[in-house]
């Protein structure tokens, strides 16, 4: 097997949520459990953060990473889902790992794969695992990849747990209130592991308070932490001073029990993309017109971001625009500006929802547009039609983004 070979079996032989949905998921962290132990149980050879939350917890596991980084550890970086390449899910101190290294755990444990139906989320994650063992990491930023109590990776016993926010967004499966939802995430809550909670909300906070009690976990809320304006970070976007209150929050918690100082604090925060290269979250492409790609694809995150959108200086705004088939559309459609010029687009994965079907639900809101016949043509024709003093935003979609960067 040569890489190229071995993505296409890891994408083609396994159920993966990214392409089929819910179908994917495994109702069981047994199967992980067993393969983590069939491969010598790596996971007991490095320290740990455990980092869920429904928007946010890609920018702050890696500003977490990139202070560890700034401090001198060997740090590993679990994220999904990847924008460009598989490689992106698996780093340490910011490199990806080696094709090789892919190619090696697939041909050595392949047999295994196949004869225990192990889905992606679950090899994925014991490579990560066993990757960060071999390479002698020190700590590790884990982050969930959907929902908390029965994802891959909570099999983790974590220095410290992080849960960033609670929005709406894969309801199908963890739940259709706040509430449910909070219940999922607040499943990574260990016993007496301190748990850091990054927004406040009614009707999630005593969902978290009761699960923290039933634990003895010592449990904080990073909105009673005002210092966010005094630390700057590279990564772009209004929405990241909320992140930056939930990691100073955590950092303070975590050097209670690891080596943590200021100055690595403020220089890893400053160096985020450059660290760990995290891509996606409010990227700019180009400066005139302005085009500027985020990864925000639920209520939450797309308020955030449309508000930033509003703040912006331009003539004309235009939006290339997809989502996947099991979006609400109810959900979002009231952040999305209808002044805006929009072209309608369909993610080329298996869950992406039809340009055409979205053009036409779109216009029964009110918004004004044409289809295109892929992402790339989306932006193609934005391209034409914007004049220097326009905006392009392109998003809707992780997977509209990760066509952009490729």
């Amino acid at each position: 097997m040569n890489y190229q070979n071995t993505v296409e079996w890891l994408f083609a032989r396994l159920p993966m949520y990214q392409k089929i949905g819910a179908k994917a998921l495994n109702k069981s962290l047994l199967p992980t459990q067993n393969f983590l132990s069939h491969v010598g149980n790596p996971h007991h050879q490095f320290k740990s953060v455990h980092v869920a939350g429904t928007n946010g917890k890609g920018s702050v596991s890696s500003m977490m990473a990139s202070v560890l980084q700034e401090q001198g550890y060997r740090v590993g970086l679990y994220t999904s889902p990847h924008l460009k390449d598989f490689r992106e899910r698996i780093k340490i101190n910011g490199e990806e790992i080696p094709e090789q290294a892919v190619i090696d755990f697939v041909e050595k444990h392949q047999q295994y794969i196949e004869e225990n139906t192990i889905s992606f989320f679950e090899l994925t994650v014991v490579m990560a695992f066993d990757y960060f063992a071999h390479q002698q990491t020190d700590i590790a930023v884990i982050e969930v990849g959907m929902g908390g109590r029965l994802d891959s990776t909570n099999v983790i016993t974590p220095l410290l747990s992080v849960i960033t926010n609670i929005g709406l967004d894969h309801t199908a499966v963890l739940g259709n209130t706040l509430g449910k939802i909070a219940g999922e995430k607040a499943g990574i809550i260990k016993p007496k592991i301190p748990v850091i909670i990054g927004e406040k909300h009614t009707e999630t906070e005593k969902v978290f308070v009761e699960i923290a009690q039933k634990n003895e976990a010592s449990i904080y809320f990073a909105e009673d932490n005002n210092q966010t304006n005094l630390y700057q970070t590279d990564l772009k976007g209004n929405y990241q001073q909320q992140n930056i209150r939930t990691v100073r929050t955590a950092l303070k918690i975590l050097a209670q029990q690891i080596t943590i100082d200021e100055k690595s604090i403020k220089k890893g925060l400053a160096n985020v993309v450059k660290n760990t290269k995290l891509l996606g979250r409010w990227q700019v492409l180009n400066e005139s017109p302005l085009v500027v790609a985020d990864t925000a694809h639920n209520a939450h995150g797309l308020q955030q971001t449309m508000q930033q959108v509003a703040q912006q200086n331009f003539d004309k705004l235009y939006i290339v625009l997809g989502v996947v088939d099991d979006k609400d559309l109810n959900t979002i459609v009231d952040y999305l500006p209808k002044t805006a010029y929009y072209l309608f687009v369909r993610p080329n994965v298996a869950r992406g929802l039809d340009a055409f079907v979205l053009s036409e639900k779109m216009r029964n809101y009110g918004f004004v547009g044409e289809v295109c016949s892929c992402v790339s043509a989306g932006y193609e024709e934005a391209m034409k039609l914007a004049t220097k003093n326009d905006m392009i935003y392109i998003g809707g979609s992780t997977f509209v983004v990760a066509e952009i960067l490729k």
